[in-house]
């Protein structure tokens, strides 16, 4: 086929412009790549060294020009500070906050480049925050690695009180994890000795065998008038065997209860028409072998000063379990002070049956008395729509 000029020079201007395409694809993929593999990333910690350094901030370390490759956080005691890297690998973020009067060692590194296939960089900075003026502290239920009943709710009391306007930010600060996952939600009580609290109760009851985790980013977070939080929180428990208890008042019978099943029953006296026993899921909060029952701890002022074995404590009120060796009509006459008392080998039996954590329902009483949760470990006294109501975030 013969072209002419024109058709010639079109065709030859079209071969060179593809292969102008070509070239400016390849010689820009290797430039950078080039670029990558020299560049170098510049490393900041936030707070950097020093001392005196304010508290109540998370700690933070960026990577400029790179992507940050490893981060270790922590404090004096050898304890990690938990973070995370964010997705395009520039920076790093703790959990929580850097709490007062606490030293903090970092060390970072990271490689240079979008990629992070360029130099790699180290850097590592040590501060030390600041005092708080006030400190506030917890004590946990259950402890570190206990045992407990099917019943048990995580139960967090403060030294000082917490101000309303910061509890939903410590409340986001707690998490409960489960194997297997359980629901549940936190709730605000005041417990029977005034001070705050916070429960976790799951919305039926824990599976036996399962295991709970617990932990609190508190460390450098303000409770308000009762202080800071100079530290985070860390504990476990495990549920064991599903023993629960059902007392009917009018038959004074105590019903244990195995996986479901009634695996024994124990004949008691509840509480007298004067001062019947409390209604509705009690928890067993505590357990004694031997304890003195005063009558002035109820308010009954000197009436009588007795010696109790096998007690299961039930409300802090006074709400008990317990040998009643003085009671000739056990069994047959609901005479008590509000206590269900037994014959000491059948206190011993259901001491025995009953772990800390575990339920014990009181059914049919003549009671009216309605039991705030804080009064002991009383999650189970309301509904799961009412308990949600508790939480701060609600």
């Amino acid at each position: 086929m013969h072209l002419g000029p024109g058709r010639r020079s079109a065709l030859w201007a079209s071969a060179a412009l593809v292969g102008s395409l070509v070239l400016s694809a390849c010689s820009g993929g290797s430039g950078a790549a080039s670029t990558d593999a020299g560049a170098e990333p510049k490393i900041t910690v936030t707070p950097g060294d020093g001392k005196d350094v304010k508290f109540g901030s998370p700690i933070s370390v960026r990577a400029e020009g790179g992507r940050l490759t490893e981060v270790d956080v922590k404090d004096a005691k050898g304890n990690k500070v938990p973070g995370r890297i964010a997705e395009d690998g520039a920076t790093w973020t703790s959990d929580g906050k850097a709490g007062p009067q606490t030293t903090y060692t970092v060390r970072s590194k990271a490689k240079g480049g979008k990629e992070g296939k360029g130099k790699e960089a180290a850097a590592s900075a040590t501060f030390t925050t600041q005092a708080a003026t006030s400190v506030n502290k917890l004590a946990n239920t259950p402890s570190d690695g206990q045992t407990v009943g099917t019943g048990m709710p995580v139960s967090i009391l403060f030294d000082h009180a917490v101000d309303k306007s910061k509890r939903a930010e410590i409340e986001k600060s707690l998490t409960v994890t489960s194997e297997p996952k359980v629901e549940g939600a936190w709730g605000w009580v005041k417990d029977w000795s005034g001070q705050d609290r916070i429960d976790w109760r799951p919305k039926t009851y824990w599976p036996s065998g399962t295991k709970v985790s617990v932990k609190g980013l508190l460390a450098g977070v303000d409770s308000g008038e009762g202080g800071v939080f100079a530290r985070n929180y860390d504990f476990g428990f495990t549920i064991g065997a599903d023993h629960k208890a059902v007392i009917d008042v009018p038959s004074h019978t105590l019903t244990m209860y195995e996986d479901g099943k009634a695996v024994g029953t124990i004949k008691g006296s509840a509480g007298s028409p004067v001062d019947p026993t409390r209604g509705g899921i009690h928890t067993v909060r505590s357990k004694n072998a031997d304890e003195v029952m005063d009558s002035a701890t109820i308010g009954h002022g000197n009436e009588w000063m007795l010696e109790a074995k096998w007690v299961t404590h039930l409300t802090a009120s006074g709400t008990f379990l317990h040998s009643a060796p003085w009671n000739n009509s056990i069994g047959v006459e609901n005479n008590s002070h509000g206590c269900f008392g037994m014959t000491t080998s059948d206190a011993k039996r259901a001491f025995d049956f009953l772990p800390v954590g575990s339920t014990v329902e009181v059914k049919n009483t003549a009671s009216t008395k309605v039991t705030d949760p804080g009064n002991g470990l009383e999650v189970w006294q309301e509904t799961w729509d009412q308990w949600q109501k508790r939480s701060a975030l609600k």
